[in-house]
C-alpha cells in the first residue's frame, strides 16, 4: 500500500441514510452510520472492507439518517465515536448505552490528529443542536464533506477551499421541490438558511471553493423525493462549465447512490 494519501469509498448519500468510509495506512473510520448496522456491513463488503477493522466513527449531527447505525456498529466492535459535546447530548438517548471509553468530545472548529490524519472540524448552518462537517488531510491530500447546510458562509468556503476531493451537497431541485407533495412547512424547511443545498447552491459553492488541486466532485445527499439524479448532474456540470471551469478535463463530476457504494478510490 501506498504511503502517500488515503482511500475512501462513499458507502451510502441521500436522504434516507449517509455512511462515508476512509482508510489510511493506519486507520479505518467511517463518517456517520446512517442506515442499519446490517446495510452498512454489506456495503462495506461491496469495497471489501469489514467492520471489524474499523477503529472510530466519526459523526457530524444527531439526525437518524447519520446515526442510525452508531449504536449497534459501537457495540458490536467496540468503536470510538467522536461527536461535538451538543450533538452527544442529543444523540445520546438514541444510541443506546456505549461504554465511557468509547464516547469522544470533537469540538467544532478544532483539527484533531487521528493516527496518521489530521481531521478538521468545521460548523454549518442546519437545523441541528451543532452539526459539523469535516476536512480530512494527509500527505497534502484532502477530502472535504460538506451536505447539511442550508448554505455556505465565506467562512466555510474558506475552510474547505482547493480540495482534491469533495462530497458536496445536491439535495434538490428547486421548481421539483416547490411543485412536490411535501407540505409548506417542510418545504420551507428545506429552502431555508437551516435545510438543505440545491443543486444550483451546490455548484455555486464548488465554483467558490474548488482549486487547481481538485481532482473529483461527488454529489451527495439527494432527496428521493425533490430530485433527479441526471438533473442534479447535469447543473453542477452546466454552472461550472458556464464559470469557465474545465468540468470533464481538469476534475470530474461523480454521482453517488443511497444504497450502493462507489468503488474504493485513491486519493
Amino acid at each position: 500500500m501506498s504511503e502517500q494519501g488515503f482511500k475512501y469509498s462513499i458507502l451510502a448519500s441521500g436522504s434516507s441514510g449517509n455512511c462515508f468510509y476512509l482508510e489510511s495506512p493506519e486507520k479505518k473510520i467511517l463518517v456517520d452510520a446512517g442506515l442499519s448496522g446490517k446495510k452498512i456491513t454489506s456495503l462495506l463488503a461491496e469495497i471489501d472492507r469489514k467492520p471489524e477493522d474499523l477503529d472510530a466513527i466519526f459523526v457530524t449531527h444527531e439526525h437518524k439518517d447519520h446515526i442510525h447505525g452508531v449504536g449497534v456498529l459501537a457495540r458490536k466492535y467496540h468503536l470510538d465515536i467522536y461527536a461535538n459535546q451538543e450533538t452527544w447530548q442529543a444523540m445520546e438517548g438514541h444510541l443506546g448505552k456505549l461504554d465511557l471509553d468509547q464516547k469522544h468530545i470533537f469540538q467544532m472548529g478544532k483539527t484533531k490528529t487521528f493516527g496518521d490524519l489530521d481531521i478538521e472540524s468545521f460548523g454549518v448552518s442546519h437545523d441541528a443542536v451543532a452539526p459539523q462537517f469535516y476536512r480530512f488531510m494527509k500527505d497534502n491530500k484532502s477530502f472535504v464533506i460538506l451536505t447539511d447546510t442550508g448554505y455556505v458562509s465565506d467562512r466555510m468556503a474558506g475552510i474547505v477551499e482547493n480540495a482534491d476531493a469533495y462530497l458536496i451537497e445536491s439535495n434538490h431541485d428547486i421548481e421539483i421541490l416547490r411543485s412536490g407533495a411535501y407540505p409548506w412547512s417542510l418545504k420551507q424547511r428545506i429552502l431555508s438558511d437551516l435545510g438543505h443545498l440545491s443543486n444550483e447552491d451546490g455548484a455555486e459553492t464548488m465554483i467558490r471553493t474548488l482549486g487547481n488541486r481538485t481532482k473529483k466532485i461527488y454529489l451527495g445527499h439527494l432527496s428521493k423525493e425533490n430530485n433527479i439524479k441526471e438533473l442534479a448532474h447535469m447543473t453542477m456540470v452546466n454552472q461550472l462549465a458556464q464559470a469557465d471551469l474545465a468540468v470533464g478535463h481538469d476534475f470530474k463530476v461523480y454521482d453517488t447512490s443511497p444504497d450502493q457504494a462507489t468503488p474504493l478510490t485513491n486519493i
